[in-house]
């Protein structure tokens, strides 16, 4: 009697045993369930504001690649024609940037005058420019220095720089009057399309805020 007695006191023990083992490993994995998704739900804060920066950066690329390919093509227009060529900008108020390409008809180069005058003949249409929230000019509050310099950068409310013109003119040969677009997202990034006089090549470049250098 006494055998059996303690066998059941035995059983009893293990089952309670068993069952506290079994609420403690569900009490674990709670807490590490909790543990988890708090690790989550600081590294999903910490990815969108970064994942906002790069989509952010991609559409000013992007846009400044466009720019670039519409450059690259008045300079192969230019040397297909055998005459001068070039992209008119349109700057607004906003930042919006259109352009379209000229073909020069008199042998003076394209002017705004020989445009207006139907004399320089239009070779692509007008059409709008970078979209997704870029658009043409210098982030506010920004000082960034000339590319190729370490001058500040003036006259911040130009963002198409020609000389005193919005036009990027190309010759027969493949050269080019010299200028810079400035293309921002207005918050974090600033790209600039550069012409270069002797070789008409296009080149992109990105601000570094923290260095201060284009690259």
């Amino acid at each position: 009697m006494g055998n059996s007695a303690n066998a059941t006191s035995a059983l009893g023990r293990a089952a309670l045993s068993t069952q506290i083992t079994k609420r403690a490993e569900a009490g674990f994995n709670l807490l590490e369930l909790l543990i988890v998704m708090a690790i989550m739900v600081l590294m999903l804060a910490l990815a969108v504001p970064l994942a906002r920066s790069w989509w952010s950066e991609l559409q000013v690329e992007m846009a400044a690649s466009e720019v670039a390919t519409t450059l690259r093509l008045a300079r192969s227009l230019a040397v297909r024609h055998a005459a001068r060529v070039a992209v008119r900008f349109y700057p607004d108020a906003d930042g919006n940037l259109r352009h379209a390409i000229y073909r020069d008809g008199d042998g003076d180069g394209v002017r705004s005058d020989d445009i207006d005058r139907g004399v320089d003949k239009m070779l692509r249409s007008a059409r709008s420019g970078p979209l997704g929230g870029v658009r043409a000019g210098i982030p506010e509050g920004w000082s960034p220095r000339r590319p190729g310099s370490r001058k500040a950068l003036d006259r911040l409310d130009d963002p198409v720089r020609f000389g005193r013109s919005n036009m990027a003119s190309f010759t027969a040969h493949g050269g080019a009057s010299p200028g810079t677009i400035y293309l921002t997202d207005g918050r974090f990034h600033l790209f600039a399309v550069r012409v270069n006089n002797r070789s008409g090549k296009i080149k992109i470049l990105r601000y570094d805020t923290r260095a201060e250098v284009w690259f």
